[in-house]
């Protein structure tokens, strides 16, 4: 495993349970992967857009966990257009069977959820 990366998950509310699992997933003694979670666990309940740019510009890359619930996430919408506003190596991750890349992306890659994909972006950081 290469050196521990700073990453930003963004993810729907609704998807709070799989931002969980895909966290821990890092955890597993045999994961190629580490990073430090800089998501945001608690919404805040002011200013958040400059709080949550802040924590995106101290990351070394965002990961979008894409699902039926992202189209209607402003929040994690808002996340999204911010890491390519700041010019940040993101990676969507699709939850399921939904393939639906937001506009907001650009030209970022969506990919499965495998440690192989998740891994090969965060050595890339």
């Amino acid at each position: 495993m290469a050196d521990q990366k700073t990453v930003f998950i963004a993810f729907a509310k609704e998807d709070e349970a799989s931002r969980n699992l895909f966290n821990g997933q890092r955890l597993l003694v045999r994961s190629p992967y580490g990073y430090t979670d800089m998501s945001v666990k608690e919404p805040y309940e002011s200013e958040w857009k400059a709080k949550v740019r802040t924590r995106i510009r101290r990351s070394d890359g965002v990961i979008a966990l894409i699902s039926s619930s992202t189209p209607k996430a402003d929040g994690q919408l808002w996340e999204i257009k911010c890491a390519v506003e700041e010019d940040k190596p993101l990676l969507g991750i699709w939850l399921g069977q939904y393939r639906v890349k937001p506009a907001e992306m650009g030209s970022a890659r969506c990919t499965s959820w495998t440690w192989d994909s998740i891994a090969a972006f965060i050595d890339g950081l």
